[in-house]
């Protein structure tokens, strides 16, 4: 969905704009193309969408925002003031009546929206690493029912490489296993419902997103809290035999597992319900279809059938090495579980991985009895 002009002009969607001194990832514009989808269909089913950006940046959100979802109003804020005045000349194109341009610090302002009651359908906050302090400033300024989006670009914590810091973040201790990339999302999405639940709130993901850097997830904010054994405990992982399992906190004193060297390592708290609301993306995909967006749409598709699916995956070279066999072709594996009569999908976030409700020992034997053309 993005495109690069010459040197000082840059399309993204129906968006023209020049970066200049600010951030500009094209990478993550299937992040802003997701947010644009479901904005849309907040606009077409509340009638209204007021939406506050609190890092624009450069401006591509605010300006996909009106011009793609058709916002009745947008606030773009701005932090760095070096960044301003591109921010305002990208903005100029837009009616004066549809956005307001200021430079304050996000936090700041998302409290002040709370202390003057002024509450949006969307608060989009695209931060740089630990999205501990913005998850709860963002539900200060998002009205109840109302979508928030939140970023996290803390992948080495939340992959279980410095498991101290991602209890300073989350707080929740992440340990390393093959479904890191997911963690990452379920740390994200735990900690905005346990900051939710503070409050008396809860969170209904309606998609979560990993772009190969960034984590995002889009909630939509309800009352009263969402947080129950099903949707926020634990999640262990045996180096021993490479399982994984799900556990309340009840359970946490009796963790272990059968296999013949286990070697335990427990993620968590975290997230464990659904990535996705199903219905949202069948919707959002059906737009992009219509809108001729045919890589959202695809994407779209893969996770909707991943969207109840338990919350890690196998990865294919794990599969091939605890197998003792060469890395089986993912397709097949795919096609042989729903023969035998298990779900899975393939992961939106590891193209080489498989997410089942089969058990690995499962899959393994499966595995080995495929076609030897692998």
């Amino acid at each position: 969905m993005t495109t690069t002009g010459d040197s000082r002009q840059q399309r993204e969607g129906q968006a023209r704009f020049q970066v200049g001194s600010a951030f500009y990832r094209p990478r993550s514009a299937i992040a802003r193309d997701l947010a644009v989808l479901c904005a849309s269909l907040y606009r077409q089913t509340h009638a209204r969408l007021r939406v506050l950006d609190a890092m624009s940046g450069c401006g591509v959100r605010p300006l996909r925002y009106v011009l793609e979802a058709g916002a009745d109003w947008v606030w773009a804020n701005e932090g760095n003031p070096e960044v301003m005045p591109i921010l305002a000349a990208n903005l100029a194109c837009l009616p004066g009546d549809r956005y307001r341009l200021t430079q304050h610090n996000s936090l700041r302002l998302c409290l002040d929206c709370y202390q003057r009651q002024d509450f949006y359908d969307l608060v989009d906050i695209d931060n740089f690493g630990s999205p501990a302090p913005h998850a709860e400033a963002g539900l200060w300024a998002v009205r109840l029912g109302g979508l928030l989006y939140l970023t996290s670009t803390d992948g080495r914590s939340s992959s279980g490489h410095d498991p101290q810091r991602s209890l300073q973040i989350y707080p929740a201790y992440a340990r390393c296993h093959p479904a890191a990339h997911e963690q990452g999302l379920r740390l994200l999405l735990g900690h905005i419902a346990q900051v939710a639940a503070a409050r008396g709130l809860g969170i209904e993901p309606r998609f979560s997103l990993f772009t190969g850097q960034v984590h995002r997830v889009m909630v939509r904010v309800v009352r009263p809290s969402t947080l129950t054994p099903e949707t926020y405990g634990f999640l262990a992982y045996c180096h021993g035999c490479g399982e994984f399992q799900t556990i309340t906190w009840r359970q946490l004193g009796q963790v272990n597992c059968p296999c013949s060297q286990p070697k335990i390592v427990v993620s968590g708290p975290l997230w464990l319900g659904p990535l996705h609301h199903r219905p949202t993306l069948t919707a959002m995909g059906q737009l992009a279809s219509t809108w001729g967006w045919p890589t959202p749409a695809r994407l779209l598709q893969a996770m909707a059938a991943e969207a109840h699916l338990p919350p890690y995956y196998y990865t294919l070279a794990e599969i091939g090495h605890r197998g003792g066999m060469d890395i089986p072709r993912r397709d097949r594996l795919v096609k042989a579980l729903h023969q035998a009569g298990y779900e899975a999908a393939v992961p939106h976030l590891e193209a080489q991985a498989i997410k089942t409700n089969a058990p690995l020992a499962e899959c393994l034997e499966i595995a080995r009895s495929l076609p030897g053309d692998q």
